[in-house]
């Protein structure tokens, strides 16, 4: 159903809604909120800390004044209750003299600021006491928005839409509900939105999120049974090249890397078909054993594909590998670039010699995988599963010849138990060691107060010629979120800094601006990169030496640790500066995690213990995650039922053929379509 159709909603609106990725009913209904906003008991004046959005219950103690300020007219009034006084304002609100009367008692909902040294509520609501007992407890959706467009709009939407499309019967067989006894689908879409509690919203959620997690373990079993047991058609051996350039490296392998490789080499050797994933964490030397294993293939007559999410990251490699091949001698590999930018001419000649074999080592990105590209003797298909390149590009990638080894890295820090389930279709290997040639970050813990602090040491390094990335969790401006936005402040580190160049990245910028911006940060043509969590997997940049990261207590420690990853690449001391937009005890607590520990298993296994799974008021980590709300290690149990679920499915119905199956096939069928899959059931 088209969103024109939706009431209040004219072309206009719709063109702002498809902004936000948001093009139908539909979508809409999957388009989640990012945060909900709880209506807390109120708190008292003396305990008011500033940044926090609170409600306080008080009198007013004097009439309120309405001043000119400039083109602006500023009301302010003051609260008191037992414990103390703070000021109250409001902008071009002159009413507030005929809303308020002195004596009074009300409650006031806003964000605490400090403004010349005084506590201020600024533009708080307004509640008489018996309303704002309605309220309490309840969470109101905050939904992710581009100018123009209200969270207001957005909601009405949503609930219009919930009430007029016809909604599918439940797809999951009636066991696996019994079993579970999770939530109907409808309910939970309605209760994801809308929740009555935050006892509704556990609810909602752990039934969506045992759905990506369900049909995503489903359609790897699927693949992984059309493609077990393939013989290798392409048995190496690893001869003197390998051993020579592992002698001549500048750095010796850590102890889990020669581990890592010689399971990769026995693998490449075996008889059956190599599909394994490599898993370590940010910075434990997870290219140099891809470079390997490029290297053996070319040795042994063979052709290797490593394909990277965005064209920078893919010449990234492309020149990485380049430069080892001279460095070393290494006359048997032959690199070649493959991207959507390159030139017609460019593409032309490349294409025609991965066809020929004469390139035996293709770097590129997804135009890998598209039509016209024939490979000659495809042997061995790196990806990096962080990138979000799921089953299907792979299985893609693989039908471009004879069925190739498959190689798949990450850097999330799953463990063991949980990536049997998540990586269904691979084998498992872990480089669980930092190479001892870094140097460790220095970590920050800090509250907004030190901001200034923080922009004199960014321009301190910059001075010295270094890089460093600014993370917001917000695009742009939310009236509805307290929170700082990507937008808004590359304005201000402009200004800040008017003699370096500051660039911004987010989410919804297209795919070439967004290689643009990143080659011109990893040429060091631009000195600040202020960006989302999209630069959470972007590309090498040693002379980056400084991450600071706002609101980062809205993050969880496992994207945390990932961002502070971008940093301390190269010779020089690298830092990240923590700031929390809020203070509390347990904000602190978690994010001292990170300071004391650079260990990714170590610190998603504290992140779950702190948080669990109930903790479901922050911001969705990352726009381009292969889930809209599932996230590995926090929602481990739910990942384990799921997993559970279909291995007991698959074991009794392999082929989904019964009549109680039919909701399911056809749920499969929309999700591989979604999801670029060819699976016939």
């Amino acid at each position: 159903m088209q969103l024109t159709e939706i009431p209040g909603v004219g072309p206009k609106t719709a063109a702002l809604f498809e902004k936000l990725g948001v093009k139908s009913c539909e979508d809409l209904l999957a388009y989640y909120p990012i945060h909900y906003d709880a209506y807390l008991p109120p708190v008292a004046v003396g305990t008011l800390t500033p940044g926090a959005k609170c409600a306080v219950r008080g009198m007013i103690a004097r009439a309120v004044v309405v001043r000119p300020m400039g083109r602006v007219t500023v009301a302010v009034t003051e609260l008191e209750d037992p414990t103390g006084k703070i000021r109250l304002t409001w902008y071009n609100a002159p009413f507030m003299r005929t809303v308020l009367k002195r004596g009074q008692e009300y409650v006031f909902r806003g964000t605490v600021a400090i403004r010349k040294g005084a506590r201020v509520l600024e533009h708080p609501e307004v509640f008489a006491p018996d309303k704002y007992e309605e309220k309490i407890r309840t969470l109101v959706p905050v939904y992710g928005l581009t100018k123009g467009l209200s969270g207001n709009a957005v909601a009405k939407a949503v609930r219009w839409c919930l009430d007029h499309l016809p909604h599918d019967q439940e797809y999951l067989p009636e066991e696996v509900v019994r079993v579970t006894g999770l939530l109907g689908e409808r309910q939970a879409v309605e209760d994801i939105h809308f929740p009555e509690n935050e006892d509704s919203l556990q609810a909602a959620r752990s039934r969506l999120v045992f759905d990506e997690f369900f049909l995503f373990i489903l359609a790897m079993r699927l693949l992984k049974e059309s493609t077990a047991d393939i013989a290798n058609a392409f048995p190496m051996e690893m001869g003197w090249e390998i051993e020579e350039l592992i002698d001549q490296l500048p750095y010796r392998l850590t102890a889990a890397q020669e581990r890592v490789w010689h399971e990769v080499e026995a693998d490449l050797g075996g008889s059956r078909l190599m599909s394994r994933l490599i898993q370590g964490d940010v910075g434990s030397g997870k290219t140099v054993i891809a470079f390997l294993a490029m290297v053996m293939a070319a040795q042994n007559g063979y052709q290797s594909a490593l394909m990277a999410p965005t064209e920078v990251l893919a010449r990234q490699h492309y020149e990485k590998l380049c430069k080892m091949k001279e460095d070393f001698g290494l006359a048997s590999v032959r690199p070649v670039l493959l991207t959507g930018s390159l030139k017609a001419a460019e593409r032309r000649a490349a294409l025609r010699a991965i066809e020929s074999g004469e390139a035996n080592a293709v770097i590129g990105t997804h135009a890998l995988i598209q039509a016209g590209v024939s490979y000659k003797a495809l042997s061995l298909v790196i990806t990096d599963e962080q990138h979000r390149f799921g089953v299907y590009q792979r299985k893609a990638l693989t039908e471009k010849g004879a069925p190739p080894n498959m190689m798949v890295m990450s850097a999330t820090p799953i463990p063991r138990t949980l990536g049997v389930i998540y990586y269904g279709d691979l084998d498992i290997s872990v480089i669980d060691e930092l190479p001892a040639r870094r140097l460790p970050i220095k970590n920050a813990v800090v509250g907004p107060g030190w901001r200034p602090n923080a922009w004199n040491f960014i321009r301190k390094e910059l001075t010295a010629g270094h890089q460093a990335y600014v993370i917001c969790p917000m695009i742009e401006a939310n009236e509805e979120l307290e929170a700082e936005n990507v937008i808004d402040y590359s304005k201000l580190l402009r200004k800040e800094f008017p003699d370096h160049k500051v660039a911004m990245l987010h989410g919804r910028m297209k795919p070439d601006e967004k290689n643009k911006i990143m080659a011109a940060f990893a040429a060091g043509e631009t000195h600040v990169l202020v960006s989302t969590t999209v630069v959470e997997v972007g590309v090498d940049v040693p002379n980056a030496t400084v991450m600071l990261i706002e609101n980062a207590e809205r993050f969880g420690l496992a994207t945390l640790h990932q961002l502070r990853g971008r940093v301390g690449r190269g010779d020089a001391q690298s830092y990240c500066i923590f700031l929390a937009g809020q203070s509390s005890e347990e904000i602190r607590e978690r994010l001292d995690i990170l300071s004391k520990s650079n260990n990714g298993f170590e610190i998603a296994e504290k992140d779950f213990e702190l948080r669990g799974p109930g903790d479901l008021m922050g911001i969705r980590q990352s726009g381009e995650a292969m889930f809209r709300l599932a996230d590995v290690s926090r929602d481990r149990r739910v990942l384990t039922l799921a997993g559970r679920m279909a291995a007991d499915i698959l074991h009794d119905d392999p082929a989904l053929l019964g009549d109680e199956m039919t909701g399911l096939r056809r749920r499969i069928r929309a999700y591989m379509a979604e999801n670029e899959g060819a699976v016939i059931l």
